[in-house]
């Protein structure tokens, strides 16, 4: 519905020409030296200049990361600056700026570049920006039954496992679970 009311609005302010939405029209004209050049004329046949707009694109990923991009966007035509944000969600918006945002079934290009799984000094499963033992948190999950976890497995989070896909991300994750303190304390009865 909150879509829809945006729509209405953006279309509202295009036919009127009010606000920095206007709609272009693109005519070629024929010179007086015969050349062509390209005018652009809004809907009520006044020739404007293109619509310059500060465009903000979030991308929220599987790990909680959030990126923020600025572009500048020079609009000569509505039809085709919406074309290109189709797959973007429109959240919020004044005279200057658009704010758009995407969910990306991926993990952050931080989280690939230096992302390491591993345990804190209390048990919890944490992802560190660089190894463990340089405690610098990106992100923590829950505690785990270290005395439950297999030597092997202790050993793999306290040297820090490599977090570069989405694959990894989900496997350590799910791995883990069953080690959880939270999920112990579910099974037990009260």
């Amino acid at each position: 519905m909150k879509f829809i009311a945006i729509i209405l609005m953006i279309s509202a302010m295009v036919f009127s020409g009010s606000g920095p939405y206007k709609s272009n029209l693109r005519h070629i004209v024929k010179t007086e030296d015969g050349s062509k050049t390209e005018h652009i004329k809004d809907i009520r046949g006044n020739i404007e200049d293109p619509l310059l707009l500060k465009v903000v694109l979030k991308r929220k990923y599987l790990d909680g990361e959030v990126s923020e991009e600025i572009v500048k966007e020079t609009i000569w035509a509505l039809e085709d600056f919406w074309a290109k944000y189709e797959a973007w969600q429109l959240v919020d918006m004044d005279e200057e700026k658009l704010v758009f945002e995407t969910v990306v079934d991926d993990i952050s290009p931080l989280l690939k570049l230096n992302g390491f799984f591993g345990i804190t000094e209390d048990g919890t499963l944490t992802i560190f920006n660089g190894n463990p033992d340089q405690a610098d948190i990106i992100q923590s999950f829950f505690q785990i039954d270290i005395k439950k976890l297999e030597g092997k497995k202790q050993l793999q989070l306290k040297k820090g496992i490599p977090v570069r896909t989405k694959e990894i991300y989900t496997e350590v994750l799910e791995t883990m679970k069953q080690y959880s303190l939270d999920k112990q304390n579910e099974k037990k009865p009260k």
